[in-house]
């Protein structure tokens, strides 16, 4: 049975960057989503793992990015979406979940061979994520409505990409397992 786990990605923001405001409004419309996802992934034992971007803080530890984004421009973006005591955290310093981080080795030895992913940014750290998990040889799955962009024309592209060129599955929130039992997605 392949083992599938939830990565949430730069959900812990504090929205005080050049392309905030653009991305805003798309963070709260994908932020239902998520937290289905987080849910549905909870509720199943599903392994949730959340890669976040140290915004350069290279002594911070998950708890101060937390604290930062709750205090930050946004805190109604962050809370709802907040790790949980058995959540899993890696810290990243660029675009994709792998580059860098001790990712990899935590995926194997939680026996996981697919990834869900949702968060934020679409065009950039989702897709430069799913292309590193595709190379890596996971599988990816993804709903276009748990991830947020900057620019929808380029998410638009994104998603596309990822599911042309790197073989992820796409599919609605609702059609989203994590069970591995061989449903729509799986």
């Amino acid at each position: 049975m392949t083992q599938t786990a939830l990565v949430v990605i730069d959900m812990l923001n504090t929205y005080e960057h050049e392309d905030a405001d653009a991305l805003v409004s798309s963070v709260k419309e994908a932020l239902p989503a998520i937290e289905k996802l987080l849910r549905r992934a909870r509720d199943s034992g599903a392994p949730v793992i959340y890669v976040n971007d140290n915004f350069g803080r290279w002594r911070s530890h998950h708890g101060e990015i937390l604290q930062a984004a709750l205090e930050g421009r946004h805190p109604e973006l962050v809370k709802s979406v907040a790790p949980g005591e058995d959540s899993l955290f890696v810290v990243k310093a660029r675009h994709s979940i792998f580059f860098e981080t001790p990712l990899t080795y935590l995926l194997g030895q939680l026996g996981v061979q697919r990834l869900v992913l949702c968060g934020q940014v679409t065009e950039q750290c989702v897709l430069y994520s799913a292309l590193d998990a595709h190379i890596r040889h996971f599988d990816v799955s993804l709903a276009p409505e748990a991830v947020a962009h900057i620019d929808a024309g380029l998410a638009d592209a994104a998603l596309r990409m990822m599911e042309r060129n790197m073989s992820a599955r796409i599919c609605s929130v609702d059609a989203m397992t994590f069970d591995d039992s061989g449903g729509p997605d799986a």
